[in-house]
């Protein structure tokens, strides 16, 4: 089948990206990505380039190239599903807050009210693309709903979860490391695969797509996730040994990441991972691993959270021991509150549950991130529901210029390593902090020596 039209229903930091790439790729395929959210489209439609809803490196040229050519943002999802031969979903997979699986599992309704959506509106035959992370064995569920609540067209399910890292997904999309199908191993899916495989064929190197079966997939996206996260969690508890003997977790990360059986990625010790995948997928992991009654991997994989909390309890702990133990009434800057650089994407960041622990403690919280805006700083805050809203919005104040952010702080916290806050003017901002000036900084970004030339009190995760 000649793929001539695509739509995508969620336009979120997965689909939006994703969908771009494709339409400038392949020029002669109409991509529409729909969504519910009117704000949301209508920021993906603004003139200004900049005011695209997501951040991220080199976005925005794309986006402007090819929209209104053959990428297009809407709203009408029935027109889109009618028209579409393939429909990629890539909605939120949240982890449910409630129920059985309360904690854990992923939250299926947005993927459920989609199948039926599409079961309801297409009157010829689709493939539909789970792109958003599932759980195994979800494609047999979407499969189900398609099959019974249809118009009696035909549907054949494939599993293709992306692989993007916030803040490099342009790279990651126009340069992958592998592109993952999964479907069924019967002719109609195969078939479905292999127009699939022609769409990413058209950048693609056919070496780097990889096709299996669909369960294979689906679990292949948990498992890629889960073994990054636990690289980070097993080196942060090293750092938390370094502290302990003396020994600096920045060495031994480099000697260790020069075997080259082991490698050097993913083990740079930090405050603790965040982003809408780590932790959600481990939770998925571990519930699917418990509903099979298999405890002992359940547990493994829990630690791996675990070790993550800990690691930002511990940072926050830190800084409240360090600084006589009380900040109440003190000023802490925080420079950085998304979860990564180059993303305006919060999700999980460690600065919201270090905020939590100070503002706990009766500290002035005072925030300063080039992308991330001060209502999303307090929303974050307020979905903890750990005080009242009122009380959030007193205790911190959100800067847009982070000399002024710095002035007359106590400490300062490094929550994300943005590349601007190693070009600093440090005297500067030591100048105007009260003292003694401390730094903590939770992603070891700064250097050490010079920061401590200048007069400051300095403090790494592993040091």
């Amino acid at each position: 089948m000649e793929i001539t039209k695509i739509c995508c229903i969620g336009a979120g930091y997965v689909g939006g990206p994703t969908m771009a790439v494709i339409a400038q790729k392949c020029p002669h395929i109409q991509v529409t990505v729909v969504d519910l959210n009117a704000e949301r489209i209508e920021a993906w439609n603004d003139k200004d380039l900049s005011k695209i809803p997501i951040y991220e490196p080199g976005l925005d040229v794309i986006v402007g190239e090819a929209r209104n050519r053959n990428l297009f943002f809407s709203t009408d999802v029935d027109k889109a599903i009618d028209e579409a031969q393939i429909i990629f979903i890539s909605v939120n997979t949240p982890t449910k807050t409630y129920g059985k699986g309360k904690g854990m599992a992923a939250d299926l309704k947005y993927i459920e009210l989609c199948a039926r959506q599409i079961g309801r509106v297409a009157k010829n035959n689709k493939i539909v693309v789970e792109k958003s992370t599932l759980p195994v064995r979800t494609a047999e569920a979407i499969k189900s709903i398609l099959d019974n609540t249809g118009n009696g067209v035909q549907f054949q399910i494939l599993s293709n979860p992306e692989f993007l890292a916030e803040g490099t997904a342009v790279q990651d999309l126009l340069n992958p490391d592998r592109i993952l199908i999964g479907g069924d191993t019967t002719p109609e899916g195969q078939e479905a695969i292999h127009s699939l495989v022609q769409v990413y064929s058209n950048w693609v190197a056919s070496d780097k797509i990889l096709t299996t079966n669909v369960w294979s997939s689906e679990l292949s996206k948990l498992t890629a996730n889960a073994f990054l996260a636990q690289r980070i969690s097993s080196i942060n508890a090293i750092s938390e040994l370094c502290e302990k003997t003396g020994a600096d977790v920045n060495e031994v990360s480099k000697a260790i990441g020069m075997d080259s059986r082991i490698g050097s990625k993913f083990l740079k010790a930090s405050v603790g991972f965040g982003g809408s995948c780590f932790q959600k997928d481990i939770l998925n992991l571990v519930y699917i691993s418990k509903s099979y009654g298999l405890h002992q991997v359940a547990d493994y994989w829990e630690q791996v959270i675990i070790m993550n909390d800990h690691q930002k309890s511990r940072f926050s702990s830190n800084i409240l021991q360090t600084l006589y133990n009380t900040v109440s009434d003190k000023k802490i800057t925080f420079l950085g509150w998304a979860f990564k650089k180059d993303t305006n994407d919060t999700r999980e960041s460690a600065a919201i549950y270090v905020a939590d622990d100070l503002i706990n403690e009766h500290a002035n919280i005072a925030v300063y991130d080039p992308k991330v805006t001060s209502k999303k700083i307090i929303d974050d805050l307020n979905y903890l529901e750990s005080r009242s809203a009122a009380a959030n919005a007193e205790s911190v104040i959100c800067y847009n210029d982070p000399y002024d952010a710095c002035k007359d702080a106590h400490a300062i916290a490094i929550l994300t390593e943005w590349d601007e806050f190693k070009a600093y003017n440090w005297q500067k901002i030591y100048d105007q902090m009260k003292k003694p000036a401390f730094i903590f900084d939770g992603r070891n970004l700064l250097d050490a020596a010079e920061l401590e030339a200048i007069g400051f009190v300095y403090q790494a995760v592993g040091s």
